[in-house]
């Protein structure tokens, strides 16, 4: 069975100004490279809950406050790479902690990741060169010589199971380690909806048309700041065609002979396993 989705805000409240009364210990979602550091223990993995992060030998980069996590406050703060790792605690890669962490806090690190890239990415006007400032209503850098305002970006992207008789067609590309083989996926286009999206990048990567698009699910994908918007779709007309560029080889498969899929992770994998579910 697929893991069930979790909400980020099923414990989770949203904020952008801390309460200044507030006295205790707050979690730290401390990261670097891409990686978050995590108390580990033979009992649990979690985000570090301290006074303050005078615990680590390094002076943040930047710090941005997230919100509460039952009640306790968040912080988010990239320190420098070379940031010594405090006895208990270690960085890992966020990708490898899908299965560690409560699914609901895995959500809520990838948001502290893609506002910390937001905020180092856009300490400069781009349109006038000034420097910009923090908000302390919303998530937000605003430029105060030419008022431009600076938003989190996000990247959409659609990923797709394409059926066909109780099959499902998987692709290989290159880069893809372990002959891994996964969904046909793409960014979306100006212009372009959500549903043109999927027909297009099927079009491009394998040469086939479908019909009946439908939506499956979404997943926020923080590597650095895409949202990953799931779809399913019936084969329609056309033979498999890759471009041997961007994919190198694409087949039919049956859920009993499933070649090596996407870690659980992803929401490839999410879809991959309730077609197996559907189909055995």
């Amino acid at each position: 069975m697929s893991k069930p989705r979790v909400s980020i805000y099923a414990r989770y409240l949203p904020s952008v100004t801390p309460d200044p009364q507030y006295t205790g210990s707050v979690y730290w979602l401390v990261t670097h490279s891409g990686r978050l550091l995590v108390t580990e223990s033979p009992e649990q993995t979690s985000i570090p809950l301290l006074p303050s992060l005078d615990l680590l030998a390094a002076v943040p980069n930047r710090t941005l406050y997230l919100g509460s996590l039952a009640g306790i406050p968040c912080f988010a703060a990239d320190v420098p790479a070379d940031t010594p790792e405090p006895p208990g605690m270690a960085f890992h890669p966020l990708r490898t902690l899908y299965d560690v962490l409560d699914e609901d806090v895995f959500h809520l690190a990838g948001r502290a990741l893609q506002l910390l890239a937001w905020d180092e990415t856009h300490q400069f006007c781009g349109k006038c060169g000034s420097a910009t400032v923090l908000s302390a209503a919303e998530h937000v850098r605003s430029c105060p010589a030419c008022g431009q305002l600076f938003y989190p970006r996000l990247a959409p992207a659609v990923i797709t199971a394409i059926l066909k008789d109780g099959q499902i067609l998987l692709a290989h590309a290159p880069h893809f380690q372990n002959n891994m083989y996964g969904l046909i996926a793409g960014f979306v286009e100006p212009g372009e909806t959500l549903e043109d999206c999927v027909a297009r990048e099927i079009r491009e990567e394998v040469g086939i048309t479908v019909k009946n698009i439908t939506y499956f699910g979404s997943q926020q994908w923080p590597f650095p700041h895409s949202l990953m918007v799931g779809f399913l779709a019936e084969y329609e007309s056309g033979e498999i065609s890759v471009d041997g560029i961007e994919l190198d080889h694409a087949a039919w498969f049956r859920p009993d002979s499933l070649p090596n899929i996407p870690p659980r992770v992803s929401i490839a994998r999410k879809i991959i396993d309730w077609y197996v579910e559907q189909n055995s």
